[in-house]
């Protein structure tokens, strides 16, 4: 094995099993084998690849599921059953289909990386064919329009060197090495997931990270679900690493049914599914999210906004100490291996938005969130502490408000986001100029209740001040009206970033109104005892497309309720 290579792909054994370098020491070279090795003797062949465990690029990519080595387990289903045989190589993307082909360089134009050769359709999106990394001169022959495969030569390169390069669709990539870009920008649109705890509260930008912790049912999945189902993000790259089966039956089942609310296509159609559960091979679980990741930059070199979802990388990191234990390296905290913080912030930071090479100099994004899943909900444990380091936005989880039938339960103690200041002058522009302000104010009155809850354990709520039963009744308003949001209610599902700017409008608003009417000797009694109070309440399951008119008729009822009865303003 002298001249092998660490992570050099290798095929074990006679049934020529896939398998990677993961130890070398002098001639003896160490092979995690990505497929159950039960029959495998002394004495049989294991073949060098001479590559990396490496992507295929090219059309074909969107709607497909891979396992976590990129095969595609519906081709492996029809050919081969419902389960995978051993040894069973199949290529990621389809030899035989033929693309629609449109030219847009021309001959003796210049061929630099990023250079766009020509388009091809791929669903509703245009797939930019591109000049591979490490090809640079001129172009000899560019295919002109029709139908090719993506193995057909559709263009031809002259380097400095004087070789002439055939181009292909197709392109490999080493899935461990990030893609080049020319320049990382800093992000400033928010990605609009349609959840309002998230988008009002902690939100997340376009090039921007993300954890979502939980002990066990709390609501991980639910919430990497309606992420993938609802955010903004042009493209979505879902990875099921190490999830029970049945979840990522669900994920299967749901996504062909659901439509895109912006484009009206399939969501499938926008989507990558990597599906590795928990019973398939723990090797090709650690190389699952590095082929998410990768496949996820490729469509961001084209310009396009994607979004990672990686559920979980709690059982990513188990499968990095797996592999270490058999490899007796010296174990870290909890037996992980010492470079696991090393090994998340090199995922984490290849999200970004970036300046694309080429000479187009377009822009694209991506977006990773991770799950994670710490026994017992015990945040402290390393993989959650490693990776509040690198992210910049916490979605904390509460067992307790899981239990208490609040969804999504996230906790708006625990949680935090960076990006606010970031994100305000984009909702400024584009929904309304007081989304930072009406933000700091609900979280400010839900703090104020965290604050009183012990003195009402302790000696009741009669006991309060006005203003600190007003804070209380105020926060009940946001906790079940604004905060908890079904994600199987049709309406409630996704809430579009005007509808939630109307919703803290009307809260925020009713908390003004409320403590102008203590000021002047009213009851916080007689203030909830309004009936616009429960218009309040029901805000969610308003429809979005007559939210407007429901928001304009509550504010007219709302102001006169409290000139009227509670000698509030007019």
């Amino acid at each position: 094995m002298r001249g092998a290579l660490m992570y050099e792909l290798v095929h074990a054994g006679t049934d020529a099993l896939i398998g990677e370098i993961i130890g070398l020491a002098k001639d003896v070279a160490t092979i995690q084998v990505y497929e159950d090795t039960t029959g495998i003797a002394p004495g049989e062949p294991v073949e060098r690849t001479g590559a990396p465990l490496s992507v295929e690029l090219g059309p074909g990519l969107l709607g497909t599921v891979y396992d976590g080595i990129q095969r595609p387990l519906e081709v492996i289903r029809n050919e081969m059953g419902d389960f995978i045989i051993r040894g069973a190589s199949l290529p990621a993307l389809d030899r035989e289909k033929k693309y629609a082909f449109t030219p847009v360089a021309e001959p003796d134009e210049k061929a630099v990386p990023g250079t766009v050769i020509g388009t091809v359709s791929e669903g509703r999106f245009v797939h930019r064919i591109l000049v591979p990394h490490g090809i640079e001169g001129a172009f000899t022959s560019v295919a002109g329009t029709g139908k090719y495969s993506i193995t057909d030569e559709i263009a031809g390169v002259l380097t400095a060197g004087g070789n002439e390069v055939p181009v292909t669709m197709i392109r490999r990539w080493p899935v461990r090495v990030a893609r080049p870009f020319a320049e990382k920008l800093k992000p400033e649109d928010p990605l609009i997931t349609g959840q309002r705890i998230i988008d009002s509260f902690f939100p997340i930008v376009k090039g921007g990270t993300a954890a979502v912790p939980g002990p066990f049912g709390a609501g991980k999945t639910v919430v990497q679900h309606q992420l993938a189902k609802w955010s903004d993000a042009d493209i979505i790259v879902y990875v099921g690493c190490g999830e029970r089966g049945n979840e990522l039956a669900d994920v299967l089942r749901q996504f062909p049914a659901l439509t895109d609310p912006r484009s009206g296509t399939p969501l499938m159609d926008r989507t990558v599914l990597i599906g590795n559960t928990s019973n398939m091979p723990v090797a090709a679980r650690e190389a699952s999210v590095y082929t998410g990741i990768t496949i996820a930059e490729y469509y961001r070199d084209m310009g396009y906004d994607v979004a990672l979802m990686a559920d979980s990388t709690s059982r990513w990191a188990e499968a990095m100490r797996e592999i270490s234990g058999r490899l007796e390296e010296m174990p870290g905290e909890h037996g992980y291996p010492a470079y696991l913080a090393s090994r998340l912030a090199g995922f984490y930071e290849r999200a970004g938005k970036v300046r694309v090479r080429g000479p187009s100099g377009s822009k694209g994004s991506v977006s990773v969130i991770g799950a994670v899943s710490p026994p017992g909900g015990d945040f402290s444990e390393p993989v959650t502490q490693n990776t509040l380091r690198v992210v910049r936005v916490f979605w904390a989880l509460d067992a307790d408000l899981a239990h208490a039938r609040h969804f999504p339960a996230i906790n708006w103690l625990s949680s935090y986001s960076l990006y606010p200041d970031d994100v305000q002058e984009w909702w400024r522009d584009h929904v309304g100029e007081e989304w930072s302000a009406m933000r700091r104010t609900m979280l400010t009155i839900l703090q104020k209740e965290s604050e009183l809850e012990e003195i009402v354990h302790l000696v009741g709520q009669d006991v309060l001040p006005e203003d600190d039963k007003l804070s209380l009744h105020v926060a009940e308003i946001i906790r079940e009206s604004f905060l908890i949001q079904s994600a199987f209610d049709s309406v409630d599902t996704f809430c579009p970033p005007e509808k939630q700017y109307h919703m803290m409008r009307l809260i925020t608003d009713y908390a003004g109104y409320g403590k102008e009417a203590i000021g002047k000797g009213k009851s916080v009694a007689d203030i909830a005892s309004l009936p616009v109070a429960n218009r309040l309440a029901r805000l969610g399951s308003v429809a979005n497309d007559t939210f407007t008119e429901y928001f304009e008729e509550t504010e007219r009822e709302m102001a006169s309720a409290f000139g009227q009865n509670t000698g509030g303003r007019t």
